[in-house]
């Protein structure tokens, strides 16, 4: 309903805030006059509502013209000049427009901008054919805050990770994946989840005192709305549809755009992040460099740095950093996907509608990756690395073997899995998997630490999970078919061991094994056991191998010496890890983190953030010593207990791999230019070779080799005897 309120011109009231009166003062008559002249109006008679800048020459009224004033306005300097960005060149000036309750700083353009109301405009700011721009006194810009006594009701929550929103998380600006991940997976404790409320309204006064901001530098134009919002400095919003109680993250260093025909309700977009072409937004938090765009849908969601979507729709998700998915027909609901992660076209990853209510929900590892028209029953789960081939899974899935190849056989069989696939088929993938991430983070400032390298802790963590449960499975699988060592083991300790010698001394053979708990009801068949075993124990080796060499070269270590042993022996071991928004952290360290905050030692989003700092700045020590952890896992002895050959014996195995894994990859790319269904498109190899260039022409081959060189080299001066 429309209410109307009739006043006089002489009731009429305005009170000028106190912060922007400084070096300001009142209209002289003549200025009126010329204002008046240029057909400018004002509700106040005596335009004392109006103040300019006090200093001489810096105010020119004949670059006002037919706008109308209300409330309080203060204008910076307004002095004869043209603002250009790309090809839009403005007079500085207030042309055409409505305006109230609005300060500008210095050499500003608002042209054509039908209703202005409650917004602080920055330097060098253009405002160009807006309908409506507005800002109530009770603006949030997408923080989850209260204010004055606003009801919980009104607080934005986004329910990431579930459609029930039982893990929704509140946003604010600052906000990143990892602090998401905690606060949505940590529900059972009801303290820690009162005390991150308290953080998130840190700073917020209550008060009924809001008003919008657009930054220095900003250009918006051609835009319907934006009500409630916070524009960042060298901000470009041109034709968007409505910006509604959203704050845009931007600077010099790291610009955000706006385009065409989107719509943003209730979130915070990123610094350096791009939304194009009719994308929409609704209850969102948008990290840094991440890219929305062709009609993607975005709801309920949190999406990590360095992403990018297209088209697609995404629902109710926590996405960790690197997240890629391009396709119309792609569909992603109630997931937390952990980062460099891959959406094929057709995965409708959705069906989470399993039970009596909507609280389905999937948890996939770093490197997730399904195949095209792949979709999938809630709640599974995907370790690191997780290649799923096409097909409309049924069941439920448990895939906890990381690198691993998951294809579908039939809707009531087992699924098939080969546990190492990528170290197998395509280590090309993922050596180059490191290189590729950190060549596109564009992000300037990295508050979100993110791990790239696939073989990290956290999923080396995985691969001795996956290497006892292959062992468990083979003495399933021995015992079955009566196999004497197994059967003459007098306890479990020396079954396991059994099936361990045979694994070790049958290289050759080939057996499958079944894995009940892959699939709800119809189990898994594991292909390639005993190559996994052993792809999955050379890639243990060579990760410790290669955090021990990269330790001693940061910290000036000619040699591994037993005195450098003994030293980091001493150091707190960590031998469970977590995924924290893409960082690899100690899970003691979370646990602590989450003490200090209930315990208030932590009370701001900035001091958690520090403590993340604090983890990754000591991320290489914990890595090492998890890393001589590793090795006395394979070699089943104190690490203080290595001889010499032992130490050689790592050496020589680690050499192999790591020259293996730069000639497995030149093999793996080598196929694209050798394959004869590749070339059979080409009238010639010249042909070929210009739409696709050669080998050589590869960088990362070269640097991958260069870096093989150098790596054998530090390991046998390191690490030898």
């Amino acid at each position: 309903m429309v209410s109307i309120s009739y006043f006089e011109n002489s009731n009429l009231k305005f009170e000028f805030p106190i912060d922007v009166k400084e070096n300001k003062r009142p209209l002289t008559k003549e200025e009126i006059s010329i204002l008046e002249k240029n057909l400018n109006k004002n509700e106040q008679a005596d335009w004392s509502n109006v103040l300019v800048s006090s200093i001489p020459g810096e105010f020119d009224p004949e670059l006002i013209h037919n706008t109308h004033f209300s409330g309080f306005v203060v204008l910076g300097r307004l002095k004869k000049g043209i603002l250009k960005y790309h090809d839009l060149e403005l007079v500085i000036g207030i042309y055409n427009s409505s305006i109230g309750d609005v300060v500008t700083k210095d050499d500003v353009v608002i042209s054509n901008v039908r209703y202005l109301r409650n917004y602080r405009i920055g330097n060098r700011v253009i405002l160009f054919n807006i309908q409506e721009m507005s800002c109530t006194n009770h603006a949030k810009f997408g923080n989850g805050w209260l204010k004055g006594e606003e009801p919980e009701s009104h607080r934005v929550w986004i329910g990431v990770g579930n459609e029930n929103d039982n893990r929704a998380v509140l946003p604010f600006e600052s906000l990143i994946p990892a602090d998401a991940y905690i606060w949505s997976r940590r529900r059972a404790d009801k303290k820690l989840m009162e005390r991150l409320v308290e953080l998130t309204e840190q700073g917020n006064t209550k008060k009924l005192d809001t008003y919008g901001i657009v930054e220095d530098e900003a250009v918006i134009k051609n835009t319907t709305l934006l009500k409630d919002a916070k524009i960042g400095s060298c901000a470009y919003i041109k034709g968007a549809f409505k910006l509604k109680n959203i704050t845009v993250l931007s600077s010099a260093e790291e610009e955000s755009q706006i385009g065409e025909g989107v719509e943003l309700v209730n979130g915070i977009m990123g610094y350096g992040s791009h939304i194009f072409y009719q994308a929409v937004a609704v209850r969102f938090v948008i990290g840094r460099n991440c890219q929305l765009k062709y009609g993607a849908r975005l709801l309920n969601s949190i999406l990590g740095d360095n992403s990018t979507v297209s088209c697609c729709e995404l629902l109710n998700n926590l996405i960790f950093p690197f997240h890629e998915q391009h396709h119309n027909s792609s569909f992603l609901i109630a997931t937390t996907m952990m980062g460099q992660s891959n959406i094929a076209a057709g995965a409708t990853i959705g069906s989470n509608h399993n039970s009596r209510s909507p609280d389905g929900e999937i948890i996939a590892g770093r490197g997730f990756w399904p195949g095209l028209c792949s979709d999938f029953k809630h709640n599974s789960k995907f370790a690191s690395f997780v290649l799923v081939a096409k097909g409309s899974y049924q069941h439920e899935l448990n895939i906890t073997y990381p690198f691993s190849l998951v294809a579908f056989r039939a809707e009531s069989e087992p699924v098939h899995i080969i546990p190492a696939y990528w170290f197998l088929f395509n280590m090309f993938a993922i050596a180059r998997n490191k290189f590729k991430f950190k060549k596109r983070d564009k992000r300037v400032i990295k508050v979100q630490h993110i791990e790239t390298d696939p073989l990290a802790p956290d999923a080396m963590q995985e691969v001795l999970i996956a290497v006892d449960r292959l062992i468990l499975l083979t003495r399933d699988y021995l015992k079955k078919i009566g196999e004497e060592s197994v059967m003459q083991a007098a306890s479990d300790a020396e079954e396991l061991q059994a099936a361990k010698d045979y694994l070790h001394k049958n290289t050759e053979a080939d057996f499958t094994l079944f894995d009940e708990l892959a699939q709800k009801k119809y189990g898994a068949t594991i292909f390639k056991p005993v190559k996994a075993y052993k792809e999955y124990r050379k890639i243990l080796k060579y990760f410790a191998a290669r955090s021990i060499v990269d330790y001693c070269k940061s910290n000036g270590y000619p040699k591994f010496s037993r005195e450098v042993l003994k030293h980091m022996e001493k150091i707190s071991l960590f031998d469970r890890w977590q995924n924290v928004g893409g960082q690899i952290i100690p899970a003691l360290k979370v646990d602590q983190l989450c003490e200090k905050i209930k315990d208030g030692t932590i009370n701001t989003w900035d001091e958690v953030h520090a403590y993340y700092d604090s983890c990754e700045r000591n991320y290489e020590l914990y890595k090492t010593r998890y890393a001589l952890y590793i090795l006395e896992r394979l070699y089943s002895r104190s690490i203080l207990e290595f001889d010499s050959d032992i130490w050689q014996d790592i050496v020589d195995d680690v050499t192999i791999v790591s020259t293996d894994m730069y000639r497995d990859s030149i093999y793996s790319r080598r196929k694209d230019y050798t394959d004869p269904f590749r070339a059979m498109t080409y009238e010639s190899q010249e042909e070929m070779t210009a739409v696709l260039g050669t080998i050589d022409d590869n960088d990362f081959l070269h640097i991958l080799r260069a870096q093989t060189e150098s790596f054998n080299l530090d390991l046998r001066v390191i690490l030898g005897v």
